[in-house]
């Protein structure tokens, strides 16, 4: 979906925002890689308790296809990966650091 399309899906601004990083996952993702940097596939799975393989794999794809996250693959032995904040990815952080100063809070 073309970001032309997706805005005209969504009338109200929040919902539109919610397409990027809605759900349980993205925003958890974004707080990683945003805050302490670069990680490779499971170093990130890691750190999201109770997440299984698949869904890990469609959350970052659909944040790199989002422009949100970065992909680098290296071609040797064995693979490897590693998933980065994009400039576009990194104007959600200060939202996700509101959200954490609530959280802490309550």
């Amino acid at each position: 979906m073309t970001t032309k399309e997706r805005k005209e899906k969504y009338k109200c601004s929040v919902e539109y925002t919610l397409s990027f990083i809605g759900g349980k996952w993205k925003p958890i993702i974004l707080w990683h890689l945003g805050i302490e940097g670069t990680h490779r596939y499971g170093e990130l799975k890691k750190k999201l308790n109770g997440i299984n393989h698949k869904m890990l794999t469609q959350q970052l794809k659909e944040l790199v296809e989002d422009g949100l996250v970065n992909r680098v693959e290296y071609h040797q032995i064995p693979p490897k990966v590693e998933y980065s904040m994009t400039e576009k990815g990194m104007e959600f952080i200060d939202i996700l650091k509101l959200m954490h100063e609530w959280g802490s809070r309550n």
